[in-house]
Parts: structure tokens; C-alpha cells; sequence
């Protein structure tokens, strides 16, 4: 089983958020950066399933500028067997974009199965994975709770509305994205640590994907207001009155 696992760096959950003065990003100079959350998750998945299989190879990929490596190297000090690094120094946040330079960048290697975290701490945009399974032709699935691979097939559960979930049967290869707190992450033991830097990261240059489809237009923090309105009147009016805002502005009714 060659299973691939995207992993992206994002800002820790630490670090000042301080937005540029362009309004299109935060400012990175005092950023420190981190492992996505959900990407943690996905890599102790690839992990267990390597472990119940007894076999096969844990890939770690990362899209982005060389600071990409330290998480690459994480992932490698967790137990991951080899790292590629898609380099981009200036990466997008088109997911669109992201898609077809992974894509590209992995097509070569057959993977059996690639997992990637829901969605990533700092956009959230929550596409990446599926649109790379579409890229390469693989079964997708996304909000997966548990897997389950046996006889060259893939089983996931995944999460659906109100407390439900559903078992679905899946064909390899396959690319499904993972929700988070399916399991337990490890951390990276003094062996690992040591072991990891011997670890191969293959550098591959990304590829310029053409238009743009999406794009953050401004980020800015939210302003506080705060508006007390009096309802005056005799009780009859004040109930109707309080039914009217429930149902318009509130929309609890």
C-alpha cells in the first residue's frame, strides 16, 4: 500500500495575527509556523493503516516556500518513510491551483491511497483534497471518521448531518480527506527526530496553473458593535414586538 499524505504549514495557533497593509494577507515576518490540525490527523491514519497492514510506504507532501520542510520533517520524525516538497514561494490560495500543481506533482507516483486533512487553520476552504482526486482520476470521499481497507477495497465511514454517519464502500486508488479527531496523533520520539534527518524530501518545482478561479479579495477583523433597542408599550405590544425581532432579526421563529 503507497500512500501519500498532504500536509500543509500554517500559522501556529500562537503566533500575531497582524493583517498587511494590502488587506490580502497577515504579515509573516513574526509568524511561527506549524503542522495543520487536521493534516495531523490524516498522517496518524496513514500511519495505522501502514501498521495494520504490515506493509507499504507513508509519503509526506507539502506545497510552498523552504520553511515547508520543518513540517515535512515532522511528519518524517512521526514515522512517515519519505517527504516531497512541491516548491512555490509564493503559493496560492486558489484551491483550484493547488490541486493541479499536487497533481502534478504526484501523478508519477501511483499513489494506492492519499489523504489530506479536511480543511487547513488558515483558509479553510476545505477543496484541495477532493479536486486532486478528481485531477488523477480516484475515488473520493470527504469527512471520514474511521477506515477500513481489506481485500484491495477501501471502507469509510463518514460524518453526515445531525449525529449521523454512513459506511461507504470505496474502489482504489481513492483520495479521501480526514476529519478531525478520528484518532490520536503521536509525537515524534528522540529516534524519530534523529531518524528523519537521514529521510529522503524530494524537491520538485511547482507548476504555474493558469487563471485564477478563486481569490481572497480583503481580510480584515470584524468590528464589535453593540445596539440595545427599549421596547416600550403595553404587554400585548411588547409580546408582538418581541415575536416580530425573534422572527426578522434573529430568526429563531
Amino acid at each position: 500500500m503507497k500512500i501519500c499524505v498532504l500536509v500543509k504549514q500554517v500559522p501556529g495557533p500562537d503566533s500575531p495575527l497582524l493583517i498587511s497593509d494590502d488587506k490580502k494577507w497577515i504579515q509573516e515576518e513574526e509568524i511561527d509556523y506549524a503542522m495543520n490540525e487536521s493534516d495531523s490527523y490524516a498522517l496518524e491514519e496513514a500511519l495505522q493503516i501502514k501498521e495494520r497492514l504490515g506493509e507499504g510506504e507513508v509519503v509526506a507532501a507539502s506545497l510552498g516556500p523552504d520553511r515547508v520542510q520543518k513540517t515535512i520533517r515532522e511528519a518524517l520524525a512521526k514515522g512517515a518513510d519519505r517527504g516531497i516538497h512541491v516548491k512555490d514561494d509564493y503559493p496560492s490560495t486558489d484551491s483550484y491551483v493547488i490541486a493541479g500543481q499536487f497533481a502534478l506533482a504526484l501523478k508519477e507516483e501511483n499513489f494506492d491511497l492519499i489523504l489530506s486533512g479536511l480543511q487547513s487553520d488558515d483558509t479553510g476552504m476545505g477543496q484541495t483534497g477532493l479536486m486532486l482526486g478528481e485531477f488523477l482520476g480516484m475515488s473520493t470521499s470527504t469527512l471520514v471518521m474511521e477506515t477500513d481497507i481489506s481485500e484491495g477495497k477501501l471502507r469509510v465511514k463518514k460524518e453526515l448531518e445531525a449525529g449521523w454517519f454512513q459506511w461507504v464502500s470505496m474502489d482504489l486508488p481513492a483520495c479521501i480527506t480526514i476529519q478531525s479527531g478520528l484518532n490520536t496523533p503521536r509525537y515524534p520520539s528522540l529516534r524519530g527526530i534523529m531518524g528523519a534527518k537521514k529521510k529522503e524530501i524530494k524537491v520538485m518545482e511547482s507548476t504555474p496553473q493558469g487563471e485564477l478561479l478563486q481569490s481572497l479579495e480583503k481580510i480584515y477583523v470584524p468590528k464589535k458593535t453593540k445596539l440595545t433597542e427599549m421596547i416600550e408599550g403595553d404587554t400585548d405590544q411588547v409580546v408582538a414586538k418581541l415575536v416580530d425581532v425573534l422572527k426578522r432579526d434573529i430568526k429563531v421563529l
